[in-house]
């Protein structure tokens, strides 16, 4: 089984600066791409970045420049380095890992962590 496990996420003053950690573990062969996901209440999830095992990476086009996806294959950790942050920010942040091949497996599958709260206060 997969597991990702998120940290980073808190209680930051607008503008301020959080580094968000994702680490997957498990019988991991490879994965295809890993990314940061978002849910405001009442709001649906959206996607916030991503970045496959190549390094190429995507954002949502409101948020690039202020936030930086950065992937770590050997260690199937991304990280997501997010700045001048705004109340419009707050939400949970979920981290995916998309693409994943487990250990005699010959299929692939995707995971999703648990989620970590950052708040942005005004």
């Amino acid at each position: 089984q997969v597991q990702l496990v998120e940290s980073g996420g808190g209680l930051v003053q607008a503008g301020g600066s959080l580094t968000l950690s994702c680490a997957a573990s498990g019988s991991i062969v490879s994965i295809n791409e890993m990314g940061w996901y978002r849910q405001a209440p009442g709001k649906q999830r959206e996607l916030v970045a991503t970045v496959t095992s190549a390094g190429s990476t995507y954002y949502h086009p409101s948020l690039k420049g202020r936030f930086t996806i950065s992937g770590d294959n050997g260690n199937n950790t991304t990280y997501l380095r997010m700045h001048t942050l705004k109340p419009e920010d707050s939400a949970v942040y979920y981290c995916a890992a998309k693409g994943v091949k487990i250990q005699g497996a010959n299929y692939r599958s995707d995971y999703w962590g648990q989620g970590t709260q950052v708040t942005v206060a005004s």
